[in-house]
């Protein structure tokens, strides 16, 4: 969000947009990603011959993720970064069939999680995140404290899990991911105030209109929209049963 910030340019004097309308338009960019998402992952994650595309079993009966499997993983990642990077030149159109094709990878990615999980764990974990997640943007949305310092400190932090994060996937220590699973919860948790209290400001400020702002919006939806998904796998560590 503060690259966002930064491309945008918002402190110059632009026509102002009404705060409730765009934050509005912000959640509603999100929730159709998390619903284009939330049902390629069940459609693939529970039909065996639509999963088999993207995970091998091997003669001795290990499955294994194969190369579509890997490009689902990967793939959103650079999505990601594309378009963060390249918001101010890339076109609408460009920016929203990039946003619905990250919506499905992130699908396919998630599908994996009813291989490991119990179907009911996912479900649950899912509501726990919404009443999580819905009440820190209340938060964010309502309280008068700045958390711009409170947003850089969990930034900061993110970084710190992703190494570690990768730094355990060679270690493989069990108490270190509990920690890591700990610290990624607060983490996402606050960052959802904190995206949604920027989020609020960006309306305020007000913003250029047509193409640009709808860009703005769904910049800013991909932001909450990493903050729930985010949440909702650190969550699932802690509150998903094994289908074993």
């Amino acid at each position: 969000m503060d690259q966002l910030e930064n491309n945008f340019n918002l402190e110059q004097k632009m026509p102002k947009a009404l705060p409730r309308t765009f934050v509005s338009n912000v959640f509603l960019w999100m929730f159709a990603a998390l619903g284009i998402t939330a049902f390629v992952a069940y459609i693939f994650g529970t039909n065996p011959s639509l999963l088999s595309t993207l995970i091998t079993v091997t003669p001795t009966g290990e499955s294994k993720i194969n190369i579509l499997g890997w490009i689902s993983i990967f793939a959103p990642f650079i999505i990601v970064l594309v378009m963060t990077m390249r918001v101010n030149k890339m076109s609408l159109s460009s920016m929203v069939l990039l946003y619905v094709l990250y919506s499905v990878l992130m699908g396919l990615s998630l599908s994996f999680i009813f291989v490991i999980y119990t179907q009911a764990s996912i479900f649950k974990t899912f509501i726990i995140t919404s009443a999580m997640f819905g009440t820190m943007a209340i938060v964010g949305y309502t309280t008068k404290t700045d958390l711009t310092k409170l947003g850089s400190f969990l930034l900061m932090a993110l970084i710190g899990i992703i190494i570690a994060t990768l730094i355990n996937m060679f270690t493989r220590s069990s108490q270190l991911d509990f920690i890591i699973s700990i610290i990624g919860v607060i983490i996402f948790t606050g960052l959802t105030a904190y995206d949604v209290q920027k989020i609020k400001r960006i309306g305020e400020s007000g913003m250029l209109e047509g193409d640009m702002m709808a860009k703005i919006t769904i910049h800013a939806a991909l932001s909450l929209y990493l903050d729930f998904i985010n949440l909702f796998l650190y969550l699932l560590r802690f509150f998903g049963n094994s289908r074993d």
